[in-house]
Order: C-alpha cells, then structure tokens, then sequence
C-alpha cells in the first residue's frame, strides 16, 4: 500500500514535466492531435501500441490505442464552457487615478483575500513608488495585469491554460496549467505571480470545486494573476480591488458603453471623457500589446507622498 502510494505521488510529480515534452512534440495547446483522433476512433482490436494522454486532472497517462474514442466537438465543454467565452456584448477596462493613491493597499487586502494569497508574499496588485524626475514628487501606482488586447502571455502558453475571452478579460485555468512560466517570462508588465509553495488555507478549500474566474483554490506549480474580478462582474458587481478603495482611485466599466463607474463614490462618468480630459495613458504602448488598464498622471493629488512614514523633501516643497 505504502509502495502504491509513493509511485503515484512520483507520477503525479512528474506528469506536468512530461507533458510539456509531449505538448511540445505533438503540437502547441494540444493533448493529442486531430489526425491520431481520427485514427483511433475506428480501432476496435486490441493492439500493442500505446499513448500519451492527459487526464483533466493535468496527469499523463499512457493507454492502450484500442480503448480510446472521440468524443466529438466537446473541446468547449472541456476547456470550461461559458467562463472561457466572458460576458456577451462587453468589453471591459479600467482606468487608474494615480493622484488619489495613497497606499492604502485596502485594494491588496481585498483581492488577497478573495483569490487565497498570502499576505505580504503574493500580490495581483503590486503598489510601486515612481518618480519620474529626480526633481518631480514621487507618488504610488497600482500596477496589475492590464488585460491586453493582444496579450503575448497566452501566445507562448503549451496548454491554453492562458486565454483571452470575448470581453476583453486574459484568465488562467489552472486546471491546465502545467507551471511551465512561459507566460511570466512573456508578460512585459510583470503581473503574474507563480505559486511556488502550497496556498494559504489550502485544507480549507481541499473539498471546493474550482472556480476558474476566480482561480481558487490555488494550487502550488500553476501561475496566478489579476482576473478583473471576473467572477463578480457576471452578477453585476465591481471588482474587490474597486469597491474596496477607500479613496476613489479606480474606475472601472465597459468600453462599448462608454461607461466607468467609481468604487467609493459610485459615480458613473464617460471612459471617453475621462481619457481625453485628464490626459490618460497606457503603459509601455510602443509594445503593441493595446492595454485595456489607463492611468491618469498624478496631478493635483489630494494627498501628499508619505513613504514608510516620513515625507519625502519633495513634498516639503509643494
């Protein structure tokens, strides 16, 4: 029994390395190819050939030709059906104040605590002190995944484990999720983090089903990230970052409405406006990768730049 136990747990170790050799042999983003499907459909008698396949659990196993069949066109309801699809019609953004961030980090507690990270060690928001000019005032900026619209993540991805739906959002199904960090090593925004150790409260959430709008549970050797709270949008509430601003900072909407709607004051203004009027931006564009995260500059802050405690001497002189 012990014996069993450690072959399958030394399995289990290794099926996510030998997939992605097998991945790579066979062909980007898939399990088995089209041509060997069609092959095996007609195989009755028992053979002596044998191949590679992965489970849904991300385990490869090798079986017997003859046992396998097609399934038919069932590769949406594989890869998670409608949450792959995103919400019919939208497409969605947000827009960053970067004159009203004081550092609270209520947005980091909020989306920690919602996707099972641990505190102080893995982030989906990272908060960045910037200064522009050695003579200019330095301020926060909350960077996350920016949803690109041409994102280069999920074009090195061996699995579809990354993918971007119709509404604009890039998730990850960790489900599939082999651990092999090409997208972290793709990704020019340095947004995704990779679960190296087990994740918090992880005996908590053994027994729940997975929720891939909302990649919980986690699980240690897959890549995690900012979803834009997908999981909430669908029952028309803000992201957990947004609603639990306490200064006003994001915004967010959808772009074919035009629209962007306030966490703290709930109001609701035009994207449109708010770009052009405050002079909004996105980050690194000469990349071509047509972010759908806009900053507005951080001018008339309502707060002064406060760094672990202290002033900075810049902000003595405003």
């Amino acid at each position: 029994m012990k014996k069993d136990k450690k072959e399958k747990k030394a399995n289990k170790s290794t099926s996510r390395r030998d997939f992605l050799k097998l991945g790579l042999t066979l062909g980007t983003g898939t399990v088995i190819g089209g041509g060997l499907l069609s092959s095996l459909t007609d195989a009755k008698a028992e053979t002596n050939e044998t191949s590679k396949v992965m489970t849904t659990k991300g385990e490869v196993m090798e079986v017997n030709t003859s046992h396998l069949k097609a399934l038919g066109d069932k590769t949406d309801e594989m890869l998670g059906g409608g949450d792959r699809d995103g919400i019919k019609g939208r497409k969605w953004t947000m827009v960053i104040d970067l004159a009203k961030c004081r550092n609270a980090k209520r947005c980091v507690g909020a989306c920690s605590t919602a996707h099972q990270l641990k505190p102080s060690e893995q982030y989906h928001i990272n908060i960045l002190r910037m200064q522009d000019e050695k003579n200019t005032a330095p301020y926060f900026m909350p960077k996350l995944c920016q949803h690109c619209d041409n994102p280069p993540c999920t074009k090195v991805c061996p699995v579809d484990a990354t993918f971007k739906r119709g509404d604009g959002i890039v998730l990850i199904d960790n489900e599939r999720c082999i651990g092999c960090r090409f997208c972290i090593a793709a990704c020019p925004y340095s947004a995704r983090i990779f679960n190296w150790s087990e994740p918090i409260n992880a005996e908590k959430f053994a027994d729940k089903e997975y929720n891939i709008e909302l990649n919980v549970p986690q699980k240690r050797g897959t890549v995690s990230k900012c979803l834009f709270s997908a999981d909430r949008l669908k029952e028309g509430k803000l992201p957990y970052c947004v609603e639990a601003c306490p200064n006003s900072v994001f915004w967010f909407g959808d772009l074919n409405e035009d629209a962007v709607t306030n966490g703290s004051s709930k109001e609701t203004v035009k994207f449109s406006d708010l770009i052009r009027d405050n002079a909004g931006y996105t980050i690194l564009p000469e990349l071509g990768t047509k972010p759908s995260v806009y900053y507005l500059p951080p001018k008339n802050r309502l707060f002064p730049f406060e760094y672990q405690g202290k002033k900075t001497l810049d902000d003595d002189k405003h």
